[in-house]
């Protein structure tokens, strides 16, 4: 646990183009991904850490951590046991271990929702809450590099809505290489609300926002670009990292800005979907949705990636080009995945730490016979 805990610290994960040390796990030990996002939670709360000053922290569970080298606690009491301190003050570990060294997990976790009872019991009861008007609210906040969403909705547009949602939002496939779909229901009900975003700036009817469709523009140098450094700046000047850029020009309406040596703009390009429809339909008869191996999301879910990247020069056909979904997507773009075109399939190379024999791999979940595109 100890070595999970330093994989975190040390930011391996972002170094291997992977989100967290859970999804490292997953393909370095074959773990599916709640089992390995277990134990990574169970190493942060029972790992020592080093401040840069050379400082030592203590475990959050001290007392945990003592019972676990001593052999005395499984796993799942760990978790457990976690779980239940989140509800309790520091100085119940002590008791709650004591108990956890005698019973199973479930015990542990009905003695700790006991023991808060029994700790809060004098609190006052929550008031009892008032309904309001049925009115739409739609609240947005950009809190450091996300944008936090808050809306309220009346029943015909909270059911139109849940009615979009919910088939964006089920579980993706359980594959060899990524093991069963660890997202929570909120976690993937997010990603389904991104997906819905996507969806809806591919749509041909859409809004006008100062007298031209509703178009996101970002600026920055090609050098950058090609680079894959530094980062490029939307109208509300928020920054957005060079790598997801490169993922947005795959498949997006884009308005290319050329800069100058002082930052002037001496060129702008006019709007063009870097796939066209014609070509698109191409795609969706060939791959059937996403290529990657394992993963079953439809063509309406995917994105248009090119294989020899847009910014290195990859033209826009057929020929260079693989349906992927969004998850996917910004794994190509962000690990050491490579996504080749053998005999006109999009065929996936594993990164070498994975796989030093990198043996390719393809998506065997869609029906055969796309050479007939």
């Amino acid at each position: 646990m100890q070595k999970i805990a330093e994989l975190s610290r040390r930011g391996a994960a972002a170094e291997l183009g992977y989100r967290n040390v859970a999804q490292v796990l997953r393909h370095a030990v074959r773990w599916d991904l709640k089992t390995a996002r277990q134990w990574v939670a169970r190493a942060e709360v029972l790992a020592r850490e080093v401040t840069p000053f050379g400082s030592v922290l203590e475990a959050e569970l001290p007392v945990t951590a003592v019972a676990v080298a001593e052999g005395s606690l499984s796993g799942e009491h760990i978790s457990a046991v976690a779980e239940v301190m989140k509800e309790l003050p520091p100085e119940a570990e002590a008791p709650v271990v004591e108990f956890a060294q005698a019973h199973e997990p479930s015990a542990v976790r009905a003695f700790g929702r006991e023991l808060a009872y029994r700790l809060y019991q004098r609190d006052a009861e929550p008031q009892e809450v008032v309904e309001q008007a049925p009115v739409n609210r739609l609240r947005m906040e950009w809190k450091g590099e996300q944008l936090e969403v808050w809306a309220k909705l009346d029943k015909v547009a909270g059911a139109k809505f849940e009615a979009m949602i919910d088939p964006l939002a089920k579980p993706r496939p359980t594959t060899p290489e990524e093991g069963v779909d660890p997202r929570s229901r909120a976690e993937r009900e997010g990603d389904a609300f991104a997906d819905l975003i996507d969806l809806m700036l591919r749509a041909d009817r859409l809004p006008e926002h100062g007298g031209e469709p509703v178009t996101l523009t970002l600026t920055m140098s090609y050098e950058n670009l090609a680079g894959k450094t530094g980062f490029a700046t939307l109208d509300n000047r928020v920054r957005v990292p060079a790598t997801l850029v490169r993922r947005l020009a795959c498949n997006a309406g884009v308005i290319p800005v050329v800069l100058g040596g002082r930052s002037e703009a001496v060129d702008i390009g006019r709007k063009a979907r870097t796939f066209p429809a014609a070509i698109r339909r191409l795609l969706v008869a060939r791959d059937q949705g996403c290529t990657f191996p394992g993963c079953d999301r439809p063509p309406k879910h995917c994105d248009a990636h090119h294989v020899k990247f847009w910014s290195e020069g990859g033209e826009t056909s057929v020929n260079n080009a693989a349906l992927l979904c969004r998850h996917h997507h910004t794994l190509i773009h962000q690990s050491d995945w490579e996504v080749k075109l053998h005999n006109g399939i999009p065929t996936f190379v594993p990164p070498a730490w994975l796989d030093p024999d990198r043996t390719p791999r393809t998506n065997k979940t869609h029906r055969t016979g796309r050479h007939a595109a």
